[in-house]
C-alpha cells in the first residue's frame, strides 16, 4: 500500500502574544487559516524506516521533524513496523507557513493508517504537541482560533479567500525572535471577532512583526511592497513569509509577476478543511470501495 498526502500551509491572520508561562513558554493568540498549498509525502511499508527529499538542503536524519513524529508515533504505541518516506519540498522553510509542522503532522496522520493504529486526532494531536506548538492545528485540520501555546483550539469557518504569499529568501528563527528583550509580551487578551474583515484591521496585528523588521530589514521591504500593490500586507508567524489578502487569483497571478527577483510567492486559497483530512478521506472511500468488491 502506498500513501501520499498533502502537507498543506497556514498563515497566522494575527499574532498576539499575551503573556509568558514560568517555563519560558509564550501564551499566544492567533487565527489560523489553511491554505491550499502545500508539500506532498508519499508513505510506503518498509522494514526500516527512512526519509528522503527532493530538497537536498533539507536534512534527512533524526533531526527531521518527520522522523521525529514517526518516532514520537512508534513510542506512543510499540509499533516496530517502519516505512519509507519520501518528501516533496514546495513550502519555504523558515518561512512561518507551517512547513514543517504540517508535515510532522502529515507523517502522523500517515503512518496512522498506514500501520493500522487506530488513534484518534485528539491523541494524535497530543503526540503532536510534543513536536511543535503548531502541529496539533494541522492535525486536527480544521482552520481555527488557538491560544495557550496553540495547543487550545477552536475550530472557526471564514469565508473563501485567495492570499498572496511572499517569502523574502531569508530564514528566520523562531527561537531569535521569541528570545528578543523588545518582543511585545502584554498583548490584551482579544476575544474571536466576528468576521474576517475585523482581523484583518489594524486592532489585530503580528506583535513578531516589530522584532523581525529589526533583525531582518527584508522582512520590512516585503510588507512595504505588499501593501504598495495590493493595499494589505502582515507577517505570518515569525516570518520571513508575508502576505495580502487579494480580491481574487488573477490579481494574484499578475503579483507575481511583479515581485522582485530574488523573492518568490505563491498564490493560495483559503480551505476551511485541510486538504490533507480531504486526501485521507478519498483514501479511505478507495480502500472500502476495494473491500467492498472483493466482498462481492
Amino acid at each position: 500500500m502506498t500513501l501520499t498526502l498533502p502537507a498543506p500551509a497556514k498563515i497566522n491572520l494575527f499574532l498576539h502574544i499575551t503573556g509568558r508561562r514560568p517555563d519560558g513558554y509564550h501564551c499566544l493568540q492567533t487565527l489560523f487559516a489553511l491554505l491550499d498549498q502545500s508539500d506532498s509525502l508519499t508513505f510506503e511499508p518498509s522494514e526500516s524506516l527512512t526519509l528522503s527529499c527532493d530538497d537536498p538542503s533539507l536534512p534527512c536524519d533524526e533531526s527531521n521533524l518527520i522522523l521525529k513524529a514517526a518516532a514520537a508515533l512508534r513510542k506512543h504505541t510499540g509499533c516496530t513496523l517502519g516505512a519509507r518516506i519520501t518528501l516533496h519540498k514546495r513550502l519555504p522553510m523558515g518561512g512561518g507557513v507551517g512547513g514543517g509542522s504540517s508535515d510532522a503532522a502529515t507523517t502522523l496522520l500517515g503512518l496512522n493508517q498506514l500501520w493500522a493504529l487506530g488513534l484518534s486526532l485528539d491523541t494524535l494531536s497530543e503526540i503532536g504537541l510534543t513536536l511543535g506548538a503548531d502541529v496539533p492545528v494541522f492535525v486536527k485540520g480544521q482552520s481555527a482560533w488557538a491560544e495557550g501555546v496553540g495547543e487550545k483550539i477552536t475550530p472557526v469557518s471564514l469565508p473563501d479567500a485567495y492570499f498572496l504569499v511572499v517569502h523574502p529568501q531569508i530564514h528566520v528563527s523562531t527561537a531569535r525572535i521569541f528570545g528578543d528583550r523588545e518582543l511585545t509580551r502584554d498583548t490584551p487578551i482579544s476575544k474571536l471577532p466576528a468576521s474576517l474583515e475585523a482581523v484583518l484591521t489594524r486592532d489585530f496585528h503580528n506583535d513578531c512583526e516589530a522584532v523581525a523588521k529589526r533583525h531582518f530589514p527584508e522582512i520590512g521591504k516585503t510588507l512595504d511592497w505588499l501593501r504598495q500593490h495590493a493595499g494589505n500586507s502582515r507577517m505570518t508567524g515569525t516570518g520571513a513569509c508575508c502576505f495580502a489578502r487579494l480580491t481574487g487569483s488573477q490579481q494574484g497571478q499578475q503579483l507575481l509577476q511583479q515581485l522582485p527577483q530574488h523573492w518568490t510567492g505563491f498564490v493560495a486559497r483559503s480551505r476551511n478543511t485541510s486538504p490533507l483530512h480531504e486526501a485521507l478521506a478519498r483514501f479511505r472511500e478507495t480502500q472500502n470501495s476495494g473491500e467492498s468488491a472483493q466482498t462481492d
